[in-house]
C-alpha cells in the first residue's frame, strides 16, 4: 500500500491558518493596530478603502523594525513577545503568536516601510500570496507601515463571502473602537475612502467613551472602582433608566484586551434585577486588571475568549462593585429622611389643651311645621310623597323577574335572525369568498357570524369544522408586513412629515450600516437626512405609525439589521418591515369593535400566508367540534 499522508506547502499552510486569523478585513485591522500598541506607538492612523476590500493601510510611529526583524516578522511563529511556553501566563502584550503578518502576507498584497530611531533608513519590503518579491533600502519616517492590497486575491472563495462594505466597514469600526477604548493614552484616526471618521486625541476615559459613542453617554454612566488581592475592576456602568432591548454598548476588557464573557455579563445584569424591565440591556465599560498567570487568553484564535482561574469569586466581586456603584450614586430608588425639603412636625406637648369644634345649628328648625298656605301655619314646607310613584317600581321589577319567552330559533342555523348578526350581509359574504379562495368551494368562516373578543388578545368565530382562534397581535403583524413589503418593492410608502425633527445620534460602526439601508427605510416611509458627524434628522415617518417613537424605531431596526448580518436587499427589507410592523400593530389588551374584528379578520384570510407571522409564529388554530362535543359527555 503506497503512503498518502505528505507534509503541505508552506503557502498552502500559511492560507489555513490565515482562515483561523484573518477572517475580514477588520481581522487584519486588529492584528496590525495591535502591533504598534506593542511598539508603543503613540499615533496610529488607520485608512481603508472600499471597507478594507481594496486597501488597508496602518501607520505609527512605534519603534520599528531593522531589516533582519522585517524580514522574520512574516515568518510564521516568529514572535519577539515569548519564548518558550512559560510566557504565555505573563503575557502583558497584545499579539503573541507570530501568526498574524505571515497569515496576511498569505492571502493579500502588502507593503512594508519601517524604520526603527536609531537608523537612518529603513527597509521596504514587498510580499503577495507568502511570497516575496522585493526588499530594499528606502527613506521613510519612525515606526512603521503597512499597506495591505487585494484581500484574499488569492482566494476566491473568501473573497466573494465577504459582505457589504456596510457591513465590512461597521465590523472594522467595531474593532477600532474596542482597541480605543482601551487605549485612552494613544491617539488614534480612522479614515474611510477618504473621509474622516475618527480622530481620538489622547485623553482621559471617560472622554474617550464620549468621543467614540456621543457625548450624551456621560450623563449616563456611574463609576465603579473596586480592588482586592485577586482582581481590580475599574470602569463605568449606565443608570438603570437607560436600560434598552437593543443596541447596548456592552465592553470587557482584561489587562488592556477586549473579551466576551457571557458568565461577567450576568453578574453584571444581576445587578440591575428589578432595577430594569425584563429583556432590556444595560451598557457598561469594565476593565479587570489580575495577575497574567492567573488567565488564559490562548483558547481561541481571535484571543477574544479568555479563562479565568478564579471566575467564581470575580463573579461575586464584580456583582457586588455594581450593586455598590447603583446605591452610591442613588441609581436604587430610595427614601432619603435627611432631605431640607421635609415638613416641620410639632412635637406633641401635654401641657397644651385643644378646644373642641364648634357646632352651628338652627334651633328654629321644625320638621313637622308645614308652610302658611297649610294647615298648620308653619314658616317650614314638607313637600308631597306621591305613593305611587313609590311603587311603580315594584311593577317593573316583576316583569323583570318573569322568564322572556324563547324565540324560534333554527337550530340548523343559529344565527339566521335578523337580531343574531352583527355584521352585514355584505360583510359575510365578503369572508365566505376568501375562504372559499383559500380554503376550497366551501367556506370556512360561516356566513352572518359575529366575533368576540376574548381577554383582549384573542378573536374567537365559528366556521363550518368548529371555533377558530385568532391571535389578534400576530394577525396583524402578518397584515402589516405584506403591506410593508408591498410598499418597498414598489417604493410606494406614504411618509407622514413630523412637525419638529427628532435628532438620531449614532456611532460610526451604525452610520455605516444605516447608510446601507436608506434607501429601504426611504421606500417604507421614512425621511431622513444626513446632518453630519453620525447625526441624522428624521424629517418623516411612515403614515399609520402616529404615536410611536422614531427615533427608537430607526435604531430598533438598525440593530435588527446588524445582528442579522444579511446583506442581501430581500432579507434587509424583510427585517424593516418585521420590526416596523411588529411596532405598529394592535397591542394585547386593546379592545376592538366587531367592525375592527371583522376588517382584521377580512384583511388577514386576503394574505397569501394567513397561518403562521413573517418568522413562524402561529396566527390562528381551530377547535374542531367534535373536540367540543367531547368536553359535554
Amino acid at each position: 500500500m503506497s503512503d498518502i499522508i505528505h507534509l503541505l506547502p508552506d503557502s498552502v499552510a500559511n492560507q489555513i491558518a490565515a482562515g483561523e486569523v484573518i477572517q475580514r478585513p477588520a481581522s487584519v485591522v486588529k492584528e496590525l493596530v495591535e502591533n504598534a500598541i506593542d511598539a508603543e506607538a503613540q499615533n496610529i492612523h488607520v485608512l481603508v478603502t472600499d471597507a478594507g476590500k481594496t486597501s488597508i493601510q496602518v501607520i505609527d510611529d512605534g519603534k520599528g523594525m531593522s531589516e533582519t526583524d522585517a524580514r522574520l516578522s512574516f515568518e510564521r511563529h516568529a514572535t519577539s513577545k515569548i519564548r518558550e511556553a512559560s510566557d504565555l501566563f505573563a503575557l502583558r502584550t497584545m499579539g503573541f503568536r507570530g501568526e498574524a503578518l505571515a497569515s496576511i502576507a498569505a492571502v493579500a498584497q502588502v507593503e512594508l516601510k519601517t524604520r526603527p530611531e536609531s537608523e537612518e533608513l529603513g527597509t521596504k519590503l514587498v510580499i503577495a500570496g507568502s511570497t516575496v518579491e522585493s526588499q530594499e533600502a528606502v527613506s521613510c519616517s519612525k515606526g512603521s507601515n503597512f499597506s495591505i492590497k487585494n484581500l484574499f486575491f488569492n482566494v476566491p472563495a473568501r473573497r466573494k463571502f465577504l459582505k457589504a462594505n456596510s457591513t465590512e466597514l461597521s465590523n472594522i469600526l467595531a474593532e477600532f473602537e474596542r482597541i480605543a477604548l482601551v487605549h485612552p493614552e494613544v491617539a488614534f484616526s480612522l479614515y474611510s475612502n477618504d473621509s474622516e471618521l475618527f480622530n481620538l486625541p489622547v485623553s482621559p476615559l471617560r472622554q474617550r467613551i464620549m468621543a467614540i459613542f456621543g457625548k450624551k453617554l456621560n450623563q449616563q454612566l456611574l463609576n465603579i472602582e473596586v480592588n482586592t488581592t485577586m482582581v481590580k475592576i475599574s470602569g463605568y456602568v449606565a443608570k438603570p433608566e437607560t436600560a434598552r432591548k437593543k443596541g447596548a454598548h456592552q465592553y470587557f476588557f482584561v489587562n488592556g484586551r477586549y473579551m466576551r464573557h457571557p458568565y461577567f455579563h450576568k453578574a453584571v445584569m444581576e445587578a440591575y434585577e428589578q432595577l430594569i424591565p425584563a429583556g432590556e440591556q444595560i451598557s457598561y465599560f469594565i476593565y479587570f486588571e489580575v495577575d497574567p498567570a492567573n488567565i488564559d487568553v490562548n483558547i481561541h484564535p481571535t484571543k477574544t475568549e479568555i479563562k479565568f482561574e478564579n471566575e467564581q469569586a470575580i463573579w461575586q466581586i464584580l456583582s457586588a462593585s455594581v450593586k455598590e456603584s447603583l446605591g452610591k450614586f442613588s441609581a436604587i430608588p430610595s427614601i432619603d429622611f435627611d432631605t431640607e425639603d421635609m415638613p416641620d412636625i410639632p412635637a406633641f406637648e401635654q401641657s397644651t389643651s385643644s378646644e373642641p369644634p364648634k357646632v352651628h345649628y338652627n334651633s328654629d328648625y321644625n320638621p313637622f311645621k308645614v308652610s302658611a298656605g297649610g294647615s298648620g301655619g308653619g314658616s317650614y314646607s314638607r313637600s308631597k310623597v306621591e305613593w305611587e310613584d313609590l311603587y311603580g317600581g315594584l311593577t317593573k321589577a316583576s316583569k323583570m323577574n318573569n322568564p322572556m319567552p324563547e324565540p324560534e330559533t333554527d337550530w340548523e342555523n343559529p344565527f339566521s335572525g335578523e337580531q343574531q348578526s352583527f355584521v352585514t350581509e355584505k360583510e359575510g359574504e365578503t369572508l365566505t369568498s376568501i375562504a372559499s379562495t383559500l380554503y376550497g368551494d366551501e367556506p370556512v368562516v360561516e356566513k352572518g357570524n359575529q366575533h368576540l373578543q376574548f381577554k383582549g388578545r384573542f378573536i374567537l368565530t365559528s366556521v363550518k369544522s368548529g371555533l377558530m382562534l385568532i391571535d389578534q397581535h400576530r394577525a396583524h403583524i402578518r397584515v402589516l408586513f405584506d403591506r410593508y413589503m408591498e410598499q418597498i418593492r414598489q417604493k410606494q410608502g406614504v411618509s407622514q412629515g413630523v412637525l419638529f425633527p427628532e435628532i438620531l445620534q449614532l456611532p460610526a460602526s451604525e452610520a455605516a450600516v444605516l447608510q446601507g439601508i436608506m434607501d429601504d427605510l426611504a421606500a417604507v416611509g421614512f425621511d431622513l437626512s444626513n446632518l453630519g458627524g453620525g447625526s441624522y434628522a428624521i424629517n418623516g415617518i411612515p403614515s399609520g405609525i402616529e404615536g410611536l417613537n422614531p427615533v427608537e424605531l430607526v435604531r430598533n431596526m438598525l440593530h435588527t439589521a446588524m445582528e442579522k448580518g444579511n446583506d442581501v436587499k430581500e432579507e434587509i427589507q424583510n427585517i424593516l418591515a418585521l420590526t416596523l410592523a411588529r411596532a405598529a400593530a394592535i397591542v394585547y389588551g386593546q379592545v376592538l369593535s366587531n367592525e375592527e374584528m371583522v376588517s382584521l379578520v377580512d384583511n388577514l384570510f386576503a394574505c397569501p400566508s394567513p397561518n403562521y407571522t413573517p418568522d413562524g409564529k402561529t396566527v390562528l388554530t381551530t377547535i374542531k367540534e367534535e373536540d367540543i362535543e367531547r368536553l359535554f359527555k
